[in-house]
């Protein structure tokens, strides 16, 4: 079983699954409202645990009630938790998400004690792999990137600026379509693979600029989409460094990301290899 590192956010996300989604200036009523962890980082972690790896957490929480709710399905799940601070007066970080029927959904995020995740708090366990993403203060991914020595993927999301160095490190780069269009020619410092994602249309995996897999995920009825970008993340890391080739490890990625839809709430919906197994 290999190691697998996250270095990343947790929230308490709050779901309203409504009818339709608001336009901007627009009320909409009638939502059924659901309380589920999420945060990028928690969701990668238990994705990537559930999918056969076996993961530590680095990240921090606030001394508040919802610290406990947000962790509560990372330690049923065995993610080793060693590696969460939790910091005096900083609230745990929350996430307010809306949810269409067709699954698609419009999510902020008050970050909270994910910010206090800074380069001086910061431990960088060894492990096979470490996957990071940018819920946390940029300057703590890139001090992970330089301290690491593994197999390292940086998921560029949410879109921000991030020192050229990650680029240039990552064994792994992992956007969608909206952030690949963000980041523009500067992914072109990225000495490793770039995995992008558009949806239902399928990811491809590119390295030096040349085309090197594509992949559509089997068709599933979408519930909520909130962690299928964080269930890729999680199964094209684990299958990459278990030695699968990027053909066959984009398959089972684009595969664990479509399971993810299939459920309501972030953690809640996160697959199992054996599922991930059975859509293949």
């Amino acid at each position: 079983m290999n190691s697998i590192v996250v270095i990343g956010s947790v929230n308490l996300d709050l779901v309203a699954t409504v009818k339709k989604l608001p336009e901007p200036g627009e009320t909409v009523t009638d939502a059924v409202l659901n309380r589920f962890p999420g945060g990028k980082g928690a969701n990668q972690a238990l994705a990537a645990q559930q999918l056969g790896a076996a993961v530590k957490l680095v990240a921090c929480v606030g001394d508040d009630a919802a610290a406990d709710e947000a962790l509560a399905l990372l330690r049923a799940g065995d993610v080793d938790l060693s590696g969460v601070q939790t910091i005096a007066g900083s609230p745990t970080g929350t996430a307010m998400i809306a949810v269409a029927p067709s699954g698609e959904n419009h999510i902020v995020v008050a970050p909270g004690a994910n910010r206090d995740l800074t380069p001086d708090r910061l431990v960088v366990p060894a492990a096979d792999a470490l996957i990071c993403q940018l819920e946390v203060p940029a300057d703590s991914v890139s001090k992970a990137a330089q301290e690491f020595e593994g197999y390292f993927c940086v998921n560029l999301a949410p879109a921000m600026h991030v020192d050229v160095s990650v680029l240039q490190r990552a064994d792994l780069i992992i956007v969608n379509e909206i952030e690949a269009a963000w980041y523009g020619d500067s992914l072109l410092a990225a000495n490793g693979m770039i995995a992008t994602t558009v949806g239902a249309a399928g990811a491809t995996i590119t390295k030096n600029g040349d085309d090197i897999a594509f992949a559509k995920p089997p068709r599933i009825e979408a519930v909520d989409t909130t962690a299928a970008g964080d269930t890729f993340t999680a199964a094209l890391t684990v299958a990459l460094v278990e030695g699968r080739e990027p053909q066959q490890a984009l398959e089972f990625a684009c595969a664990a990301g479509a399971a993810a839809c299939t459920k309501l709430g972030a953690q809640p919906s996160l697959p199992t290899r054996n599922v991930v197994l059975s859509l293949l």
